[in-house]
């Protein structure tokens, strides 16, 4: 059974199934929808939760004996089964019919994935999992639709907000969705249910646009090489130190040249990952930077940043702003010249 988020309440009035499957790559709203999903297992007496995260070393036997074991006090749990890829591999099909097959009555399974592809929910597996359960697919909010989102989370919250104001806050918070929750938070605290207006909004709304350090980072990982650009130089007009912006990429990229030289070893991507204590929430970009260059591409970044280091320091000739531009343009897999050395 295929469910939009908003159709949950309606479906738990009915009951609720063995397994559900939440699957997006926006983090806030795939959030939302497994929080409603556990708030209204805990009210069925499901008190105990077992969290499992599928990598290329995943035991595959584990869903399996959690499903088929008894708790002491004989507790109801969800097995929440943490598969960024979405792709199970032969085992994890197997596992997954066996289990489908006959699920245990004390146990919920809950599978959250990112964005599945029409190839992946066409597969015989997934329809099989999906006809035993509910499977729900998380759509980002586009550009365009942010506006009218941001009105009806302010109406539920019984907030008036103008026309303007709501634009203002798009603006700031740039697509964010957790940032522009955080803003609404803080202007409900601010006026409560007063008529808020465009400069309300700018005098409080911090600029959630990602004109920081860290935005910096997870846009050049993302890849949106236009937006990098936009946001190093929104650093720049802001006055922000080069040497800060260096140490923020510096340490990215040396824990992307670790991690891929990991992987390249033969260790599993998201074994990698948590071993180097990435969250959950930036697994996805840290992703894309590992796809997108090996440990030896990484290593020549990283000999890249030292001698943005020597310029910052006066002891290579360059501009440091010019030099922090190719070296973020790079990271996006885009090339502004011929070399990075």
């Amino acid at each position: 059974m295929k469910l939009r988020t908003e159709q949950l309440a309606s479906h738990f009035r009915q009951g609720f199934a063995p397994l559900y499957i939440v699957s997006g790559d926006e983090p806030l709203l795939v959030q939302e929808a497994c929080d409603a999903i556990r708030t209204q297992m805990r009210t069925n007496d499901f008190n105990s939760r077992e969290i499992l995260h599928v990598d290329r070393s995943f035991d595959w036997g584990q869903v399996l004996m959690l499903g088929n074991s008894m708790s002491l006090f004989a507790e109801r749990k969800i097995i929440e089964l943490r598969m960024p890829t979405g792709k199970p591999g032969d085992e994890g099909r197997k596992v997954l019919a066996e289990y489908i097959a006959n699920p245990p009555d004390d146990t919920v399974l809950l599978i959250i994935t990112g964005k599945l592809d029409k190839g992946t929910q066409n597969t015989k597996w997934f329809k099989a999992l999906e006809h035993a359960g509910v499977f729900i697919q998380v759509w980002p909010v586009e550009p365009k639709q942010l506006p009218g989102w941001i009105i009806q989370r302010a109406n539920k919250k019984g907030m008036k907000i103008g026309h303007d104001a709501v634009q203002v806050l798009a603006e700031r918070v740039e697509g964010n969705l957790l940032a522009a929750m955080q803003e609404l938070e803080k202007l409900f605290l601010l006026y409560g249910t007063d008529a808020i207006s465009a400069e309300m909004v700018t005098r409080a709304v911090a600029d959630s646009a990602r004109f920081d350090v860290f935005g910096l980072v997870d846009s050049a990982l993302e890849g949106e090489s236009a937006r990098t650009v936009r946001i190093l130089n929104g650093l720049r007009s802001e006055g922000v130190e080069p040497v800060l912006i260096l140490w923020a990429l510096a340490r990215e990229i040396r824990g992307l040249a670790s991690m891929a030289d990991e992987i390249r070893s033969g260790t599993g991507m998201e074994q990698a990952m948590r071993q180097h204590g990435i969250w959950q929430k930036r697994q996805v970009l840290v992703q894309y930077g590992l796809k997108r260059f090996n440990a030896d591409q990484w290593q020549r970044l990283l000999v890249f940043v030292g001698r943005i280091d020597r310029v910052s320091k006066g002891m290579a000739a360059g501009n440091v702003w010019d030099e922090l531009l190719q070296l973020v343009v790079l990271m996006t897999g885009k090339r502004l010249m011929k070399s990075v050395a």
